[in-house]
């Protein structure tokens, strides 16, 4: 169903990045958000001037306790959400065998766990409101693995899968699902964001290894554009009908769909083992 006349958007991540665009879009606007930031003095210029129909809070999605007050600020502020916006986390590359437990599970409790609270923590607003959507800031990788990027890649598809469930449940009571999987643009992302474990092992030099140097090379010239991608967003959120997958940028739907294609074609061409694996009827 379409966005009321005056939404309530909640959406994650808000410091830089699309959150930033994001949040500074729907206030543009005149519509409500609640804009938040591990710390909230990051996004007090988001706010400024707005505070009726803004709202700007603390929230580390990592800590179960914040999600909790701050989903008891926003009952209170505005008593609704209408867009929960899940953009918090970020990027951690290394080869496979290279990983760091550590920083495999801290990226897994900010991409994923956190997202998942996140979502429950909302879902009752919605649930009675009978109306929502939710609008989870994906990736290509997590429709594409990349060498380097394994981990990263696993977290966004979890999400991805998380998604698809999610949606087959929301869709009777209401609540529409969009996963937003961006290709590289011009964020934070390759840049302060990144974090990285070198690739020592030779094996992966041209593997795992060129792909970290990519990334750290191209942070701040990528082509897309975090503004233009906020727009989109948005325009899909206003559709009577959301898309369920909304890829940005043109190397990310070239990279998307070309692979989709391929793993048809790799699926198809073995239809009848597949088949043949069934009891005979």
């Amino acid at each position: 169903m379409p966005l009321p006349n005056d939404p309530v958007w909640l959406i994650t991540g808000c410091s830089t990045g699309f959150g930033r665009e994001l949040a500074s879009a729907v206030l543009s606007r005149g519509w409500r958000a609640v804009v938040t930031a591990r710390e909230k003095g990051r996004v007090a210029d988001l706010t400024h001037g707005a505070d009726e129909r803004a709202l700007a809070l603390d929230l580390d999605v990592t800590q179960p306790e914040q999600i909790a007050v701050a989903l008891d600020a926003v009952r209170q502020r505005f008593g609704r959400v209408d867009v929960l916006v899940n953009n918090a986390g970020y990027g951690y590359q290394s080869s496979i065998e290279e990983g760091v437990d550590a920083e495999i599970r801290a990226q897994f409790d900010a991409n994923v766990f956190g997202l998942f609270a996140m979502t429950r923590a909302v879902l009752p607003l919605m649930r009675q409101q009978g109306s929502g959507h939710v609008i989870n800031i994906t990736s290509v990788a997590g429709l594409v693995g990349f060498p380097g990027s394994g981990y990263y890649a696993a977290s966004k598809h979890a999400v991805e899968g998380f998604s698809d469930a999610l949606a087959a449940e929301g869709a009777p009571i209401g609540i529409a699902v969009t996963c937003v999987e961006p290709g590289p643009f011009r964020t934070d992302w390759a840049g302060r964001s990144l974090h990285q474990t070198p690739v020592q092992i030779e094996a992966y030099a041209a593997t795992a290894g060129a792909r970290l140097d990519q990334t750290k090379g191209y942070s701040g010239t990528q082509p897309g554009d975090a503004a233009r991608a906020a727009q989109a967003m948005i325009a899909a959120a206003e559709r009577s009908d959301p898309p369920r997958h909304l890829v940005l940028g043109k190397f990310g739907y070239n990279a998307v769909t070309d692979r989709l294609r391929e793993r048809l074609r790799g699926m198809e061409a073995d239809q009848e083992t597949s088949l043949a694996a069934d009891f005979p009827e």
